[in-house]
Protein backbone atom coordinates (compact mmCIF):
# COMPACT_ATOMS: atom_id res chain seq x y z
CA UNK A 1 0.00 0.00 0.00
CA UNK A 2 1.80 3.62 -1.12
CA UNK A 3 2.49 5.96 1.75
CA UNK A 4 1.30 8.56 -0.86
CA UNK A 5 -1.68 10.46 0.11
CA UNK A 6 -4.28 10.76 -1.96
CA UNK A 7 -5.68 13.93 -3.46
CA UNK A 8 -8.68 13.73 -0.96
CA UNK A 9 -5.98 13.29 1.66
CA UNK A 10 -4.14 15.74 0.66
CA UNK A 11 -6.86 18.35 0.88
CA UNK A 12 -8.34 17.12 4.23
CA UNK A 13 -4.60 17.62 5.53
CA UNK A 14 -4.16 20.70 4.03
CA UNK A 15 -7.92 22.08 5.67
CA UNK A 16 -6.60 20.95 8.80
CA UNK A 17 -3.68 22.36 8.80
CA UNK A 18 -4.75 25.81 7.61
CA UNK A 19 -7.94 25.83 8.93
CA UNK A 20 -9.43 27.34 5.48
CA UNK A 21 -8.72 27.46 1.94
CA UNK A 22 -9.15 29.76 -0.27
CA UNK A 23 -11.49 28.93 -3.54
CA UNK A 24 -9.01 29.44 -5.63
CA UNK A 25 -6.86 26.99 -4.23
CA UNK A 26 -5.70 24.13 -7.12
CA UNK A 27 -6.98 21.73 -5.00
CA UNK A 28 -10.28 23.34 -4.21
CA UNK A 29 -10.98 24.69 -7.60
CA UNK A 30 -10.10 20.74 -8.55
CA UNK A 31 -13.05 19.64 -5.93
CA UNK A 32 -15.42 22.46 -6.78
CA UNK A 33 -16.05 20.82 -9.96
CA UNK A 34 -15.44 17.64 -9.69
CA UNK A 35 -18.57 16.00 -8.05
CA UNK A 36 -16.01 12.61 -7.19
CA UNK A 37 -13.38 14.31 -5.60
CA UNK A 38 -15.72 16.63 -3.55
CA UNK A 39 -17.43 13.51 -2.60
CA UNK A 40 -14.31 11.86 -1.41
CA UNK A 41 -13.00 14.73 0.49
CA UNK A 42 -17.00 14.94 2.60
CA UNK A 43 -16.41 11.11 3.36
CA UNK A 44 -12.29 11.32 4.03
CA UNK A 45 -13.29 14.20 6.65
CA UNK A 46 -16.21 12.50 8.25
CA UNK A 47 -14.47 9.46 9.40
CA UNK A 48 -13.26 11.72 11.64
CA UNK A 49 -15.88 13.75 13.00
CA UNK A 50 -16.06 16.48 10.76
CA UNK A 51 -17.75 18.39 7.54
CA UNK A 52 -16.71 20.41 4.93
CA UNK A 53 -18.34 24.02 5.71
CA UNK A 54 -18.91 25.78 2.13
CA UNK A 55 -21.37 28.55 0.47
CA UNK A 56 -21.35 30.34 -2.96
CA UNK A 57 -21.32 33.61 -1.02
CA UNK A 58 -17.59 33.23 0.68
CA UNK A 59 -14.67 33.23 -0.82
CA UNK A 60 -13.18 30.27 1.32
CA UNK A 61 -14.28 26.58 2.71
CA UNK A 62 -13.33 25.48 5.70
CA UNK A 63 -14.21 22.68 8.33
CA UNK A 64 -16.44 21.93 11.39
CA UNK A 65 -17.73 19.26 13.79
CA UNK A 66 -20.87 17.18 12.71
CA UNK A 67 -23.36 17.54 15.29
CA UNK A 68 -22.67 14.13 16.57
CA UNK A 69 -19.28 14.44 17.72
CA UNK A 70 -19.30 17.75 19.29
CA UNK A 71 -21.17 16.73 22.67
CA UNK A 72 -17.91 14.22 22.64
CA UNK A 73 -15.42 16.68 21.83
CA UNK A 74 -16.39 19.55 24.14
CA UNK A 75 -18.41 17.63 26.76
CA UNK A 76 -21.47 18.90 28.65
CA UNK A 77 -20.02 22.21 29.79
CA UNK A 78 -19.07 23.32 25.99
CA UNK A 79 -22.05 22.31 24.85
CA UNK A 80 -24.25 24.93 27.62
CA UNK A 81 -21.64 27.96 26.62
CA UNK A 82 -22.70 30.67 24.48
CA UNK A 83 -19.85 29.64 21.94
CA UNK A 84 -16.82 26.53 21.67
CA UNK A 85 -13.50 29.20 20.91
CA UNK A 86 -13.68 30.74 24.32
CA UNK A 87 -15.15 34.37 23.33
CA UNK A 88 -16.17 36.43 25.93
CA UNK A 89 -19.83 37.65 25.47
CA UNK A 90 -18.92 41.04 24.12
CA UNK A 91 -16.46 39.45 21.63
CA UNK A 92 -19.73 37.35 20.46
CA UNK A 93 -21.98 40.66 20.23
CA UNK A 94 -19.00 42.36 18.59
CA UNK A 95 -19.22 39.43 15.91
CA UNK A 96 -22.76 39.61 15.46
CA UNK A 97 -22.79 43.56 14.97
CA UNK A 98 -19.47 43.03 12.65
CA UNK A 99 -21.29 40.22 10.65
CA UNK A 100 -24.68 42.64 9.82
CA UNK A 101 -22.30 45.40 9.11
CA UNK A 102 -20.47 43.49 6.45
CA UNK A 103 -22.14 40.52 5.52
CA UNK A 104 -25.63 41.75 4.78
CA UNK A 105 -24.58 44.19 2.56
CA UNK A 106 -22.57 41.95 0.84
CA UNK A 107 -24.89 39.45 -0.27
CA UNK A 108 -26.78 42.15 -1.35
CA UNK A 109 -24.62 43.74 -3.69
CA UNK A 110 -23.73 40.05 -4.53
CA UNK A 111 -27.35 39.00 -5.34
CA UNK A 112 -27.94 42.84 -7.19
CA UNK A 113 -24.94 42.01 -9.51
CA UNK A 114 -25.75 38.60 -10.71
CA UNK A 115 -29.54 39.45 -10.93
CA UNK A 116 -28.00 42.58 -13.36
CA UNK A 117 -25.61 39.50 -14.91
CA UNK A 118 -28.61 37.41 -15.29
CA UNK A 119 -30.58 40.14 -17.23
CA UNK A 120 -27.74 41.39 -19.60
CA UNK A 121 -27.43 37.42 -20.89
CA UNK A 122 -30.56 37.06 -22.09
CA UNK A 123 -29.98 39.32 -24.70
CA UNK A 124 -26.98 37.22 -25.97
CA UNK A 125 -26.89 34.43 -28.33
CA UNK A 126 -24.68 32.18 -26.44
CA UNK A 127 -25.73 32.74 -22.46
CA UNK A 128 -23.29 31.83 -20.18
CA UNK A 129 -23.59 31.34 -16.12
CA UNK A 130 -21.94 34.32 -14.67
CA UNK A 131 -20.35 33.13 -11.19
CA UNK A 132 -21.54 35.08 -8.03
CA UNK A 133 -19.53 38.10 -7.49
CA UNK A 134 -16.62 37.55 -4.99
CA UNK A 135 -16.60 38.09 -1.70
CA UNK A 136 -13.17 40.78 -1.92
CA UNK A 137 -15.05 42.57 -4.40
CA UNK A 138 -17.77 43.67 -2.92
CA UNK A 139 -17.40 43.17 1.08
CA UNK A 140 -17.58 46.72 2.62
CA UNK A 141 -15.34 47.95 5.32
CA UNK A 142 -16.30 49.08 8.59
CA UNK A 143 -14.00 52.10 9.93
CA UNK A 144 -13.05 51.98 13.63
CA UNK A 145 -13.29 54.86 14.69
CA UNK A 146 -17.09 54.49 13.37
CA UNK A 147 -17.19 51.35 14.97
CA UNK A 148 -15.83 52.66 18.02
CA UNK A 149 -18.30 55.61 18.24
CA UNK A 150 -21.76 54.10 17.51
CA UNK A 151 -21.15 50.60 19.36
CA UNK A 152 -18.42 51.47 21.67
CA UNK A 153 -20.36 52.27 25.11
CA UNK A 154 -22.68 49.00 24.41
CA UNK A 155 -19.16 46.61 23.52
CA UNK A 156 -17.12 47.55 26.83
CA UNK A 157 -15.21 50.95 25.24
CA UNK A 158 -12.03 51.16 23.91
CA UNK A 159 -9.92 49.48 25.30
CA UNK A 160 -12.52 46.03 25.36
CA UNK A 161 -13.34 46.90 21.88
CA UNK A 162 -9.32 46.33 20.98
CA UNK A 163 -9.27 43.55 22.87
CA UNK A 164 -12.14 41.62 21.11
CA UNK A 165 -11.17 42.71 17.78
CA UNK A 166 -7.82 41.12 18.11
CA UNK A 167 -9.78 37.85 19.19
CA UNK A 168 -11.80 37.66 16.51
CA UNK A 169 -8.85 38.48 14.11
CA UNK A 170 -6.91 35.71 15.67
CA UNK A 171 -9.92 32.84 15.00
CA UNK A 172 -10.46 34.28 11.04
CA UNK A 173 -13.62 36.23 11.32
CA UNK A 174 -11.98 39.60 10.72
CA UNK A 175 -8.77 41.24 8.91
CA UNK A 176 -8.18 44.66 10.12
CA UNK A 177 -5.83 46.98 7.37
CA UNK A 178 -5.14 49.94 9.48
CA UNK A 179 -8.50 52.25 10.65
CA UNK A 180 -10.72 49.56 7.77
CA UNK A 181 -12.15 46.34 9.57
CA UNK A 182 -12.43 43.80 6.72
CA UNK A 183 -14.44 40.45 6.13
CA UNK A 184 -11.89 37.38 7.51
CA UNK A 185 -12.29 34.24 5.87
CA UNK A 186 -14.67 32.56 8.12
CA UNK A 187 -16.58 35.38 8.42
CA UNK A 188 -19.44 34.27 5.90
CA UNK A 189 -18.77 30.42 6.70
CA UNK A 190 -19.13 29.97 10.63
CA UNK A 191 -22.25 32.43 11.07
CA UNK A 192 -25.84 30.92 10.22
CA UNK A 193 -27.01 33.30 7.68
CA UNK A 194 -30.60 32.32 7.03
CA UNK A 195 -31.08 32.02 11.04
CA UNK A 196 -29.23 34.74 11.60
CA UNK A 197 -30.29 37.61 9.46
CA UNK A 198 -34.22 37.27 10.27
CA UNK A 199 -33.21 38.03 13.76
CA UNK A 200 -31.23 40.81 13.07
CA UNK A 201 -33.36 42.66 10.49
CA UNK A 202 -36.34 42.18 11.95
CA UNK A 203 -34.62 42.93 15.84
CA UNK A 204 -34.03 45.96 17.80
CA UNK A 205 -30.47 46.02 16.18
CA UNK A 206 -32.04 46.45 12.80
CA UNK A 207 -32.91 50.15 13.48
CA UNK A 208 -29.55 50.83 15.17
CA UNK A 209 -27.65 49.17 12.05
CA UNK A 210 -29.68 51.31 9.75
CA UNK A 211 -28.92 54.19 11.97
CA UNK A 212 -24.94 53.31 11.48
CA UNK A 213 -24.88 52.62 7.76
CA UNK A 214 -27.25 56.15 7.25
CA UNK A 215 -24.03 57.88 9.23
CA UNK A 216 -21.45 55.86 7.33
CA UNK A 217 -23.17 57.30 3.91
CA UNK A 218 -23.24 60.41 5.00
CA UNK A 219 -19.77 60.89 5.75
CA UNK A 220 -19.03 59.12 2.23
CA UNK A 221 -20.60 62.20 0.92
CA UNK A 222 -19.10 64.62 2.85
CA UNK A 223 -15.65 63.38 1.87
CA UNK A 224 -15.87 66.08 -0.58
CA UNK A 225 -14.24 68.78 0.31
CA UNK A 226 -14.81 72.59 -0.06
CA UNK A 227 -10.89 72.59 -1.66
CA UNK A 228 -11.93 69.56 -4.12
CA UNK A 229 -14.93 71.36 -4.95
CA UNK A 230 -12.95 74.26 -5.93
CA UNK A 231 -10.56 72.20 -7.80
CA UNK A 232 -13.57 70.25 -9.63
CA UNK A 233 -14.86 72.89 -12.41
CA UNK A 234 -17.96 70.81 -12.90
CA UNK A 235 -18.68 70.55 -8.83
CA UNK A 236 -18.15 74.78 -9.19
CA UNK A 237 -20.79 74.94 -11.52
CA UNK A 238 -23.29 73.00 -9.57
CA UNK A 239 -22.99 74.99 -6.66
CA UNK A 240 -23.29 78.30 -8.34
CA UNK A 241 -25.92 77.72 -10.91
CA UNK A 242 -26.53 81.67 -11.17
CA UNK A 243 -22.69 82.59 -11.76
CA UNK A 244 -20.98 84.06 -14.55
CA UNK A 245 -21.34 82.71 -18.17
Amino acid sequence: MSDTPDEAGLLAAELLARRWLPRKHPRVRRALIDADLWQALQDRLAQVGLRLVDNIHADHISVVLVRGAERVVFGEAGMDANNNIELPRDAISLLVVLWSLIVLPKRERQSARASSGEGEQQEEMFNKEKPMPSAAAVSPVVSYRSLLADFGPQLGKKMRLDGNLRRLEAHGFIVRRGDDIAEGPLLDLLLDYDALAPRILDGALGDVLARATAREAQAEAEAITPADAHDDPDAQSQQDPEGDA
